[in-house]
């Protein structure tokens, strides 16, 4: 489902960060919400995202710094509650339309449980 939404109005995970589109949490931070994916594609499949709606990652500037630290700091902890760090995952970002990004809000997918491929 390509979503190609640029404001927070209109916008899935800002829906589900106020609290008007359920999830499933796994963590979260003052900046940051990690909750499973409803379409996963491996056994762990975790979306962690910013609060801040933020398109994709080149619209970061150095404000979103400390943002963007909790971000992988809690994909780092996603991954310890799932029980995926001694076997492995893998943490990935799709922008734009090419690269694979179908909810056009900045957000990191934590992947595991299987053994990955490709993207060496």
């Amino acid at each position: 489902m390509m979503t190609e939404s640029t404001t927070a109005s209109d916008c899935i995970f800002c829906k589900i960060i106020a609290g008007d589109v359920p999830c499933n949490k796994v963590c979260e931070t003052d900046t940051v919400l990690a909750f499973d994916d409803i379409n996963p594609q491996a056994p762990v499949h975790v979306l962690v995202i910013p609060k801040k709606h933020i398109v994709q990652l080149d619209e970061c500037n150095a404000e979103d710094a400390q943002m963007m630290g909790d971000l992988m700091l809690v994909a780092g902890e996603v991954a310890r509650i799932k029980g995926v760090t001694e076997s492995g995952y893998r943490v990935s970002m799709n922008n734009g339309r090419d690269g694979g990004q179908e909810v056009f809000h900045l957000h990191a997918h934590v992947l595991g449980g299987r053994r990955m491929r490709g993207m060496g």
